[in-house]
């Protein structure tokens, strides 16, 4: 009778100790809220759908494409407006990639001292930025036609003291052209997005004052377990977020809030298959979104036209 007992109480404490690491798993996994956002996603479409780009309506064209050239270490997207191609880098044998908008490979730019290159952003017509995950620095660089290589030695450069070293740091970047607002992301431990004005103006004659800033409340709200890239929508002033982990790109308004999804699993929006690794996230003028995955893979995700 007593071996019974004892053989219910194991029982009873395995299955708690079972219950208590889901429950932890589905908190780390931020499951909860994300169910929660699902079923109000629709319930606001009619709200947003004409107001933001409504991610649910996006749909594969270009899947898991293999970038011709190129090896591995693929990282991060941005769209050039005014030579309607995508600058992307790699971390290791640090380069900057341009590839045109069908994902072929069309210039390497050697770097140096850039340390981890992980993010670039358009700022401007020949106007960049880089970002340095580790060192938790940002590069402003000029790139033309004739560019062959770039030194960070050259560049105008900007340190932000929030915490780095454990290759956490910044993982993407997104800038306001309207606002001149450049949006930093950080990957992880924690989770943060801020805010920089006065680096990555356009007019550099114009005098500028430094200032940073961060939205805890918004960041502490996002139910992704990391980020990977950022996008603004100069159309409507939204943020696009992607998370390598969630297998998630986020829309969110003005506010911070959440409003629309695409999901990166197989089965949804077209995907035969999940993106594996997704490192980097554009959206170009006309409203096609393109993503990269480790090692070299391409995505390019459009809205069916309206009849």
């Amino acid at each position: 009778m007593f071996g019974g007992s004892k053989k219910r109480l194991f029982l009873a404490l395995m299955l708690l100790l079972l219950t208590a690491m889901t429950l932890a798993g589905a908190q780390y996994l931020r499951l909860f809220e994300r169910g929660w956002f699902n079923l109000q996603e629709w319930r606001h479409a009619a709200q947003w759908r004409e107001r933001s780009l409504w991610l649910p309506d996006y749909r594969v064209d270009i899947e898991a494409l293999p970038i011709v050239g190129l090896g591995d270490n693929l990282s991060a997207l941005s769209f050039d407006p005014d030579r309607r191609t995508l600058f992307a880098v790699t971390n290791k044998n640090a380069e900057l990639l341009e590839l045109s908008l069908d994902g072929v490979l069309l210039r390497r730019i050697p770097l140096t001292g850039f340390g981890d290159a992980e993010a670039v952003e358009y700022i401007s017509p020949g106007l960049y930025v880089i970002s340095d995950e580790r060192a938790l620095r940002l590069f402003k660089v000029h790139v033309d036609s004739n560019t062959r290589w770039l030194d960070a030695a050259d560049s105008e450069q900007l340190s932000l003291s929030i915490g780095g070293g454990d290759n956490k740091g910044f993982e993407g970047l997104a800038y306001d052209r309207a606002g001149q607002r450049l949006f930093v992301a950080k990957e992880r431990k924690p989770l943060r997005i801020l805010q920089v004005s006065g680096f990555a103006q356009q007019n550099t004659a114009q005098p500028f004052a430094m200032h940073v800033q961060g939205n805890p409340a918004r960041d502490r709200g996002l139910f992704v377990t990391d980020l990977s890239s950022l996008e603004f929508d100069q159309r409507n002033g939204h943020l696009l977020l992607l998370s390598d982990e969630s297998r998630l790109v986020l829309e969110l308004d003005k506010d911070g809030k959440p409003i629309s999804s695409l999901s990166l699993l197989a089965g949804m929006h077209g995907l035969q298959r999940s993106v594996p690794q997704a490192e980097g996230l554009a959206l170009d003028d006309q409203g096609g979104l393109y993503i990269v995955s480790e090692p070299n893979l391409f995505y390019r995700f459009k809205k069916p036209a309206q009849p």
